[in-house]
């Protein structure tokens, strides 16, 4: 059994893969035994298919049409034999061994899944860590992100100290680690979101049944892109899946 897979879905974005993937092959130790998946739902072309023979730890999928986020990365849990799964984004830049650091934080939490400290290039930390989610925070975060400051930081968990774990309602699906039988028995994503949210209603799925934990004790790049809040079409994508999470879960106003 593999120690850990890692799914990569890319989107016209060849080069944030391959730097992802060479920044996954560079840091994780070699003791860890690993298969990362990169399923290509791109309408451009590229050579993403050569990573597969740069790097014996790679397998390129084509689905042949694009499947979203969660569809993306549901595509290859038929195929999965591992331990631990990774959600990771082609935007994500590992510093050091990772994977082998937030393993060994399941293995001894209990936890179901995990999240690490996110953070831009120059190490700020990212607001990627929310208290369960309302009507009110995700307008506010979507309409008025310059405004009502407080409400954003007690929503963002600002407060918490991130030197120490804690609890997560929701961790933005950048760069999750959960246990692989607790993916396969939760279905994985829920098929219903083509884009958006379906990172917040696996997080309520596993804290429904285990614990989404974050794990203080390694850091990962994120280069964030926000993508909808600069296309309206992606926008309208959101607004569709953010009524699609809460006809699911409950319209939580407050």
């Amino acid at each position: 059994m593999t120690d850990i897979s890692i799914t990569i879905v890319a989107f016209n974005d060849e080069a944030d893969v391959r730097a992802a993937v060479s920044s996954i092959m560079e840091c994780t130790a070699g003791k860890l035994s690993k298969k990362i998946y990169i399923v290509d739902n791109s309408t451009e072309e590229n050579e993403l298919s050569s990573l597969a023979e740069e790097y014996g730890d790679v397998v390129y999928e084509k689905p042949g049409e694009n499947l979203g986020f969660g569809g993306g990365h549901n595509y290859v849990l038929p195929k999965l034999a591992s331990k631990f799964h990774a959600i990771v984004n082609p935007d994500i830049l590992l510093q050091e061994d990772s994977f082998s650091i937030l393993i060994s934080f399941l293995e001894k939490s209990g936890a179901g899944m995990a999240v690490p400290k996110l953070v831009d290039s120059e190490g700020n930390l990212q607001a990627a860590y929310r208290r369960e989610l309302t009507v009110r925070d995700l307008c506010i975060r979507m309409f008025f992100p310059s405004h009502f400051a407080r409400r954003q930081h007690y929503h963002t968990m600002q407060d918490m100290d991130y030197r120490k774990p804690f609890p997560v309602p929701f961790a933005q699906g950048s760069f999750l680690v959960i246990r692989t039988g607790l993916f396969l028995e939760l279905g994985g994503f829920d098929r219903r979101y083509f884009m958006y949210m379906e990172d917040a209603d696996l997080c309520r799925q596993v804290n429904r049944v285990s614990s989404l934990w974050y794990c203080p004790d390694t850091e990962v790049i994120h280069q964030w892109k926000r993508g909808s809040h600069k296309d309206l079409r992606l926008m309208r994508i959101h607004i569709a899946s953010m009524i699609r999470y809460f006809r699911k879960w409950g319209w939580k106003l407050w």
